[in-house]
């Protein structure tokens, strides 16, 4: 965990722009940096930003950059990077700054842990964890491994790593069990409502999609105004005559430089996504760069092999543009999208028809197949 007292951390952020590379696009990325910290309980106090034709081996953003933030460590508590770094280049970071160094995924890992609520999420959580950390274990013992040698010279450095390892690696295994089994459990649980219309709501974090799920459901699942105030899979159902059929599963948001390990950790929870018979994409129209999420989104479906999946486009949060231009010009662009605010309930009966239109479609060709259980376009 990041900090376990009530005294909120400081923290710098650390950006790199690489050759050809857009200024804004590192900007971008360090704004949303800066909100996973907010949500992670830390405040940003200083950003720094580095142009290089390719990260330095050592130390990723070179060591002149490096002495520059060594020389501000009074302001803050730790360093935040937004890409990954190798367990040598964090040790090294942390030696010539004196501060303790993350990663973005380091970052992301803790944010999983706070919010993660069922025992499915904190084993998805924990695995992701364990699986960071076991590479990591060799930088931290590093110094004594070289005691290592023939009989009589196998220091206590080794033995420390070794049994690290062993445990780390046992835990995995216990954990990787465990999450089998509860995949079998959902497995089940998904045969039982094979015959059931589902939909499932997904899109970039804080896109407003567990506000819709309770805007088309009359439920109270949880909602912030943060990235990832939830990670487990919400299942209600569509309220409304005829509607007992619908079901709408809320997902965990996607985000740019998603940990790979983290996305393996929650396939189960992704699967969600992949047995629904419709998504509901939802994107932010009030967000600056709500044209760079959608694409990550679509980005991230097509990898998990949905990209003829059926999807109705949700822009969510119009009533936050400040231009009724900018609306205008995305509904040219996305003629067949749905314009709403889950919010404030704006054409929310526009999007609940287009799903029970599309639900009457999916019983049709049921009727048609009788031995099909997926809807087929």
């Amino acid at each position: 965990m990041i900090n376990e007292t009530n005294q909120t951390e400081r923290a710098a952020l650390v950006g790199i722009v690489l050759k050809g590379a857009k200024p804004w696009v590192t900007d971008d990325f360090l704004d949303e940096l800066s909100l996973l910290a907010d949500t992670a309980g830390v405040r940003v106090v200083d950003r720094f930003v580095q142009n290089r034709q390719k990260p330095d081996p050592g130390t990723f953003i070179g060591r002149g950059k490096v002495k520059e933030i060594a020389a501000r460590n009074g302001h803050f508590d730790l360093v935040i990077f937004d890409d990954d770094l190798s367990p040598v280049q964090a040790r090294l970071l942390e030696d010539k700054i004196g501060k303790r160094v993350i990663d973005r995924s380091g970052l992301i890992l803790d944010i999983f842990a706070r919010r993660a609520r069922s025992k499915e999420a904190r084993t998805q959580v924990e695995l992701a964890q364990l699986q960071y950390l076991l590479p990591r274990l060799t930088g931290q013992w590093r110094h004594l491994e070289r005691q290592a040698g023939g009989i009589g010279l196998r220091g206590p450095g080794e033995t420390q790593l070794e049994t690290d390892r062993r445990l780390v690696r046992k835990r995995i295994s216990k954990l990787s069990s465990d999450l089998k089994r509860i995949e079998k459990q959902r497995s089940t649980q998904r045969k039982r409502r094979q015959n059931t219309f589902k939909v499932a709501i997904v899109g970039y974090t804080n896109a407003g999609k567990s506000t819709l799920l309770n805007n088309l459901t009359d439920s109270k699942a949880f909602v912030e105004d943060r990235l990832f105030a939830t990670l487990d899979a919400t299942v209600r159902t569509l309220k409304g005559p005829q509607a007992e059929t619908i079901l709408l599963i809320d997902t965990v948001g996607f985000i740019r430089k998603l940990p790979h390990h983290l996305v393996a950790s929650f396939r189960s929870t992704l699967e969600e996504t992949v047995v629904a018979d419709l998504l509901l994409h939802v994107v932010d129209a009030s967000h600056p760069h709500h044209s760079d999420q959608l694409a990550q989104v679509r980005e991230t479906l097509e990898e998990m092999g949905l990209r003829e999946h059926p999807r109705i486009l949700v822009f969510n949060k119009i009533d936050q543009v400040e231009s009724a231009a900018e609306i205008r010009q995305l509904k040219v662009e996305y003629g067949d999208a749905v314009f709403i605010s889950a919010l404030r309930g704006i054409k929310i009966t526009e999007l609940t028809n287009r799903i029970k239109n599309t639900c009457e479609d999916w019983k049709k060709q049921i009727k048609a197949r009788p031995n099909t259980s997926q809807f087929s376009w």
